[in-house]
Parts: structure tokens; C-alpha cells; sequence
């Protein structure tokens, strides 16, 4: 009996599994009765296709990407028809960003999306649909993609936010689309000489590192329209003219000729904030400077530190300039300006030095005429006389001040008069003055001696009278100043 039930259990074992699978069948043929009873005939024909299941493609091995396009069958490390003619590759270019400009170190940075076009009929594969396939950057490794760099670019590098920016597309019939998102900054020889009223060109060129033209030819796949670029593409200091593409080829002595592909655009200055930062400080520091010439000379401190500070400030506005562009050796437009500009300012401060010395020379003149008269009045005890024709008698009581003392420097002094005209002269003043001190003057009233006096005065005004400089200089400072201006706005503007 122990030996007969093991083979009783698995027989009841049997039986009550076939009794389950029946009693299955039995279910799913009552539950199909009732949906055609409810929905129709048509329902009958739709349940057994719903029923069945696609075939998981990514489960069959024989489907994997490097089964499929055959990358193990060949060698990958070689160009498309290698030894044979060169390859097409077409190249088209969409900028989604142009970053910033350098001018100090004269580079771009430009963010966009490069896209590589070719024929490679070692990646064909049967399609029953005739569509492509879409691969990330890990197939990339396994294939030949064509070497193109960014010619003097300082740097650059694929975008790998959240995974490498790669999309490799293969069609059917071996063509391949390779595109990427890549930041790239490059040097652009800019000129200055009219900064900032510069208008400057700079632009991105493409080559192959490795293939000369021989072996591949890189062009632009649809001509001008292979560059788009986004409408909301805006820098702070620039206007973005235009871009536009060129094509020529590259000789190196060494290697031979390459294809070569440029993406030009061309950037326009903003001169507003130039004119708020430089040019109308600069022009209030000069205005500022020319009002030391309302200032009375003798307030020597005033119009002394107000020099200097315009001074100060005109270094220190040229400093700030210099300080953010690259140090070219060739005058800017903007230096121009600047440095006119500090030579008024530094011009209205040498004004008041020859104003402030010529009124020390005469003030010393003056003084020096005084002291003659006071030493002339002492030592002599009669009254003098000028050597003239046509001469007039002064006389002069005691009570005479020293500012008529000083009327009468620049004549000179003649021959004294004789004791009967002094004792004549003396009773005149008898009559009409009380007695006391006296001084009898000739003058000279010659036609002659006037008229040259007068144009001595006429030729030397200027110099003797500061006031007159400070006079002049008010109008002559700011017409210099306005004309410059025109000449220089009208230069610039008109020339761009």
C-alpha cells in the first residue's frame, strides 16, 4: 500500500486539472455568447483581434541597432566610399543664442544647433514603412561621423543637460542626419578706430580637421537658407544687422586644401549709452570749466580748484574708458573727443595762470610807479615840467591825493621852470587858494605825442587789461568748443 500512493495522488492531481481547464473554457465561450448577444455579430470578429498581441520588437535580438544597420560588418574607422570620390556632406546651422561680445578680448560666444548631412550605404537597412530611426549620442562611437571644428575658436563644448545634446536619424536608403547643440566661443578681429560709433563684422568658419577637399566636401546644404536664426536674438550694446553664409577653400602648406564654411553677421554699436557714460560728462566738464571766467581773478582759490577739478575728472573719465577696451595702437574715435575735451579743460586752467601772472606784472608796475612819484615829490622842492610843445600848466595845492600822483606816470619830466613863472604862477594861486604847498605841472596836449600814446594803449590792451582776456575767452572758448563738435558729429555720423 505505501508503494501505490504516490501514484494515486498524482493521478487525482491530473483529474482535477483537466476538470479546471474545461470548466475555463466553458466561461470565456458563455462570456463571448453574451457579447454578441449584446453588441452584435461585429463584436465576435473584434474580440479575437483585440486577443492577440503585437510582437515586442525590442525583445527579438535579431532587431538590435547594431545587428540592424550591420555596424559590426564593417569598418566604420574609414570615410563612405573610401579611396574613391569625395564625399558630400551638407552642413545647415540654426543660432539660438549669440551670448556676449569681448572687446577687451575680442571673441563671441554663440550658442546653436550644427547639422550634418550625408550618404553612407554601409548603414542601409530593409523598412517596410520606409521610415527613419532616431539614435542619441551613444551610436555616434560605433559610425563614422564627419571631423568638423570651429576654426580659431578658444572654446567650446556639447551641451549635456540631462544627457549628451546628440541626435543621430537614419534613413532606409544610408542617409544620415547628425546634429548637436554646441556653445562656442571665437576670436573676431574688431576694428576701433571709430568705436564707439563702430560698426563690426565677425564670423564662425567651419572645416574639416582631417579629409582635404579631396576626400570630403563640406558645402551648404540649401545655399543662404541653410542659417536661420531666432527672431529674439538681442544683445545690450549691439543691433544685429544681418547674418549671411559664405563658402571659399583653406590652404595649408602642409596638408593641402580644405572646404571651409563661414557664418558671417554683421553687429551695430549702440551709441546711447556711450552719450549718457562718456561723451556728456566730458562735455559738462568742459562748460564747468569755462565758468572760471565769470570768477573775479583776484579769488584765486576759487577758480584755482575749480580748474583742477575739472581736470581731475577728465583723467579720470579717460581712465574709465581706456580701463574696458584692449589696449590697440591707433587713436579711437572716442579718444578724440576725450582728449579735445581735456585740452580745453586743461587750457581754461592755464587761461587764469596768464591772467593771474599779468595782473601780478602789473600790480607790480604799478607799485613800482608809485614809490617813483612819492621819491620824485621829496627830493625835489620845485614842481616839474615835460619838455613838450603845447604844454599846459597843472597846479596842484597840498591837499592832493596820491591817486592824482599816480594819474601822471608815463610822462616825463622836463626841465624845471624858471623862479619868475613859479613866482607868477604862485600868485595866480594866491589870489584864488589860501596859501600853503603847491605843485606845478606841465602836460603835454601835442596832436603828436597823443596819438602815438593811444596807439600804444589800443596794441596793448589786452595784455595789460585781464579783464579783457577773461573777456575774450568767454566767447572764444565755447565757439571753438561748438565748432569742434559739429565737425566731429558730422565726421562719424555721416561717414557710417
Amino acid at each position: 500500500m505505501p508503494y501505490l500512493t504516490k501514484p494515486l495522488l498524482l493521478l487525482f492531481c491530473l483529474v482535477i486539472t483537466g476538470e479546471f481547464r474545461k470548466h475555463g473554457h466553458r466561461v470565456r465561450r458563455w462570456t463571448r455568447t453574451l457579447e454578441t448577444a449584446k453588441n452584435g455579430p461585429e463584436t465576435e470578429k473584434i474580440l479575437p483581434t483585440l486577443a492577440k498581441k503585437p510582437p515586442d520588437v525590442t525583445k527579438n535580438r535579431k532587431l538590435k541597432s547594431d545587428q540592424l544597420l550591420k555596424v559590426d560588418d564593417h569598418d566604420f574607422t574609414m570615410r563612405p566610399a573610401f579611396a574613391g570620390p569625395a564625399i558630400p556632406v551638407g552642413v545647415d546651422v540654426q543660432v539660438e543664442s549669440l551670448d556676449s561680445i569681448s572687446e577687451v578680448d575680442m571673441d563671441f560666444t554663440m550658442t546653436l544647433y550644427l547639422r550634418h548631412y550625408w550618404k553612407d550605404e554601409r548603414l542601409t537597412f530593409t523598412s517596410t514603412t520606409n521610415k527613419s530611426m532616431t539614435f542619441d549620442g551613444r551610436l555616434v562611437k560605433k559610425i563614422w561621423v564627419p571631423d568638423v571644428f570651429f576654426v580659431h575658436s578658444k572654446r567650446s563644448f556639447i551641451h549635456d543637460t540631462t544627457t549628451d545634446n546628440i541626435m543621430l536619424r537614419v534613413f532606409p536608403d544610408g542617409h544620415v542626419l547628425y546634429s548637436l547643440r554646441v556653445t562656442v566661443t571665437a576670436a573676431c578681429n574688431m576694428d576701433f578706430s571709430r568705436f564707439p560709433l563702430d560698426t563690426q563684422t565677425c564670423s564662425l568658419e567651419l572645416e574639416s580637421y582631417a579629409y582635404t577637399d579631396e576626400d570630403l566636401m563640406l558645402y551648404w546644404k540649401n545655399g543662404d537658407e541653410s542659417l536661420s536664426t531666432d527672431d529674439r536674438i538681442s544683445l545690450s550694446q549691439f543691433l544685429i544687422q544681418k547674418f549671411h553664409t559664405t563658402s571659399r577653400l583653406a590652404f595649408y602648406s602642409s596638408t593641402g586644401w580644405y572646404n571651409r564654411l563661414y557664418i558671417n553677421f554683421t553687429l551695430r554699436r549702440h551709441i546711447f549709452f556711450f552719450l549718457l557714460q562718456t561723451y556728456f560728462p566730458a562735455t559738462l566738464m568742459v562748460m564747468l570749466s569755462w565758468v572760471s571766467f565769470w570768477i573775479d581773478r583776484r579769488a584765486v582759490p576759487a577758480r584755482v580748484s575749480l580748474g583742477i577739478t575739472t581736470v581731475l575728472t577728465m583723467s579720470t573719465i579717460i581712465t574709465g574708458v581706456n580701463a574696458s577696451m584692449p589696449r590697440v595702437s591707433y587713436i579711437k574715435a572716442v579718444d578724440i573727443y576725450l582728449w579735445v575735451s581735456f585740452v580745453f579743460v586743461f587750457l581754461s586752467v592755464l587761461e587764469y595762470a596768464a591772467v593771474n601772472y599779468l595782473s601780478t606784472v602789473q600790480d607790480r608796475r604799478e607799485r613800482k610807479m608809485r614809490d617813483e612819484m612819492r621819491e620824485r615829490a621829496r627830493s625835489q622842492s620845485l614842481p616839474c615840467t615835460c619838455s613838450m610843445s603845447q604844454t599846459r600848466t597843472m597846479i596842484i595845492d597840498g591837499t592832493y591825493s596820491e591817486a592824482d600822483t599816480n594819474s601822471l606816470a608815463g610822462y616825463t619830466t622836463g626841465n624845471m621852470v624858471p623862479e619868475e613863472d613859479v613866482e607868477m604862477h604862485g600868485a595866480l594861486m594866491t589870489e584864488k587858494h589860501p596859501p600853503g604847498e603847491h605843485m606845478v605841472v606841465h602836460l603835454s596836449v601835442s596832436s603828436e605825442s597823443t596819438g602815438t600814446k593811444k596807439k600804444g594803449i589800443r596794441a596793448l590792451n589786452i595784455i595789460q587789461n585781464t579783464h579783457t582776456i577773461d573777456k575774450y575767452s568767454r566767447m572764444l572758448f565755447p565757439g571753438s568748443y561748438i565748432l569742434f563738435n559739429i565737425i566731429y558729429w558730422c565726421s562719424y555720423c555721416i561717414g557710417a
